[in-house]
């Protein structure tokens, strides 16, 4: 497996544990002894996922950067980091919370993100 594809694969995976961190801790509420967990519980839990996200976020950042022999610049690793969270958060948030509905900004928001991706690899 290529540096490029590691790289995004490690970031996927990174983002995943970042939106559970993030997000995952409103549905708490649903989840038997989580329930009654308080915010410093739930703070720890956080950071808790938080540090599997580090694990594989960083490898990824030092994998995929140009000056450690990787395939991309520091802002080709930071829009594919954003798009990446950003696709994530939209199944996530479809899955887990089944009244959230996409609308049509959101499908011209994600056209300014391949737009965005477009212009930070164009050469």
């Amino acid at each position: 497996m290529g540096k490029g594809l590691t790289t995004i694969l490690f970031l996927i995976v990174s983002n995943v544990f970042m939106t559970l961190a993030w997000y995952g801790h409103l549905k708490f509420g649903e989840m038997g002894w989580l329930k009654k967990a308080g915010i410093f519980a739930v703070i720890l839990i956080s950071w808790s996922l938080a540090l599997f996200e580090y694990m594989f976020q960083v490898p990824a950042n030092r994998i995929g950067f140009e000056g450690n022999g990787g395939p991309f610049s520091l802002f080709q690793l930071k829009v594919l980091q954003e798009v990446i969270t950003l696709i994530v958060f939209v199944i996530f948030a479809v899955v887990f919370f089944k009244n959230i509905r996409l609308s049509l900004n959101h499908l011209y928001a994600c056209i300014c993100l391949i737009l965005a991706v477009y212009f930070v690899f164009k050469k």
